[in-house]
């Protein structure tokens, strides 16, 4: 998508997983980058790799629930590249798998800090610089536990509902200022991360590994879970001019388990 050339975006949780792969599409497009995690061993990595296959890159380790570190990331990506036309909301974690009668006040706290504060502390951040050039686009990472109730994890699918009523509320503040939002629901996602999730979910039930792996796909009407790159193809669908016309939408990348 050769508009997207020159163009800089910062990718939260860039070291590993969907960032990582969002981050390897966007470099494809010849835009620069700065990829933020908290593991400073994945990040640099992650670095190094796009680096090496010519992407202008800079890492920096953040974490997205410190109010002082989402602002030096989006002034470390204008200092670095003069200009900040893309966010990718991406950082967050899993919580814990249990009931909410065994959840803790903590556990909920720090999955709601991470991923649904932590995502408007970046938002509110990027807009003003955004704001100011009049121009910008916002990506948020969801996932299909932001569409439907998901049981012994209350609070990772409340702060992913959360983030789509952000998606829709920063996208009506923004549009006067240029400034587009939108969102992506992966279902199911293989690689390392899904599978974490389904031995939590294996040893917190008492079910066999793969029954619970087929409690995942056994919905998708494509019977299997869809791929990093499926999602990063979308994601750089949204934050291009091929889609100029969407703002505040929510798009589901999950193999057709939910049909809304």
């Amino acid at each position: 998508m050769n508009d997207l050339a020159g163009k800089v975006a910062i990718i939260t949780g860039g070291g590993y997983g969907i960032g990582k792969v969002i981050a390897r599409a966007f470099g494809a497009a010849k835009m620069k980058l700065v990829l933020a995690a908290r593991s400073p061993g994945p990040l640099e990595e992650a670095r190094r790799e796009l680096a090496e296959a010519g992407a202008a890159v800079v890492a920096l380790p953040t974490d997205v629930a410190r109010e002082e570190q989402c602002a030096r990331m989006v002034r470390t990506a204008v200092e670095s590249f003069g200009r900040l036309d893309v966010l990718v909301n991406n950082a967050g974690i899993a919580g814990p798998t249990k009931p909410i009668t065994e959840t803790t006040l903590a556990e909920w706290q720090e999955t709601l800090d991470v991923n649904i504060t932590g995502a408007w502390l970046c938002a509110r951040e990027a807009i003003r610089a955004m704001a100011a050039a009049g121009r910008g686009n916002i990506l948020n990472i969801s996932s299909a536990a932001g569409r439907r109730g998901y049981p012994l994890r209350s609070p990772y699918s409340a702060s992913k509902w959360a983030l789509i009523g952000l998606t829709q509320t920063l996208a009506a503040e923004g549009g006067r200022h240029g400034i587009r939002v939108n969102c992506i629901c992966p279902g199911p996602v293989e690689g390392d991360r899904i599978e974490r999730v389904i031995r939590a979910r294996a040893a917190s039930t008492g079910t066999p590994h793969e029954q619970v792996r087929q409690w995942f796909v056994g919905d998708s009407p494509l019977q299997r879970m869809v791929t990093e790159d499926e999602v990063a193809r979308v994601a750089l669908f949204l934050v291009s001019e091929a889609s100029a016309g969407m703002t505040g939408q929510t798009l589901n990348v999950d193999g057709g388990k939910i049909m809304t």
